[in-house]
């Protein structure tokens, strides 16, 4: 059986990919993250799906042009219609064996129905102790950012 809940990108860096300071531009990298997370929670959901809330974006280090890619984007917690997607991007040159971490992200996604409307996906259960930790890691960040939103609350008008 497949592994629905993950998916994995490889392809090299482009010189169309440049920043000013000669590597790869960091919206450009935002980019390939939302691209595989979507293709991550689409194939899980099964449904048309859209980006809610993108964070945590930790750049480790640049990513020079010419470099091999990869990027791995897996479900790491359902809610009722929600799917939190952990993206991490990795790249190596060609002389080397080993792929060096670059990137982390959290990015969440909501399947929705044809008119908009949230869409009841299907929970994910995770099934390893890694992938239990993770769906840990993911609920720790939503009550989080529910804190956050609940304290920012009075300066912003909803």
């Amino acid at each position: 059986m497949e592994n629905l809940h993950k998916t994995s990108f490889q392809f090299i860096s482009e010189p169309s990919d440049v920043n000013f300071g000669g590597k790869v531009h960091g919206g450009v990298v935002m980019k390939w993250i939302d691209q595989a997370a979507y293709t991550c929670a689409r194939t899980w959901s099964e449904t048309y799906c859209v980006t809610v809330y993108v964070g945590g974006i930790r750049f480790y280090k640049p990513i020079n042009i010419g470099e091999v890619i990869k990027i791995d984007a897996a479900v790491i917690y359902t809610g009722t219609s929600s799917i939190h997607i952990m993206v991490e991007i990795y790249s190596r040159d060609f002389s080397d064996h080993e792929f060096e971490k670059k990137t982390h992200c959290i990015i969440i996604f909501v399947s929705v129905d044809e008119h908009g409307n949230p869409k009841k996906v299907k929970p994910w259960i995770p099934q390893t102790d890694q992938e239990k930790k993770l769906e840990e890691y993911a609920m720790r960040l939503k009550t989080l950012r529910e804190t956050i939103h609940n304290e920012m609350r009075p300066f912003f008008n909803e």
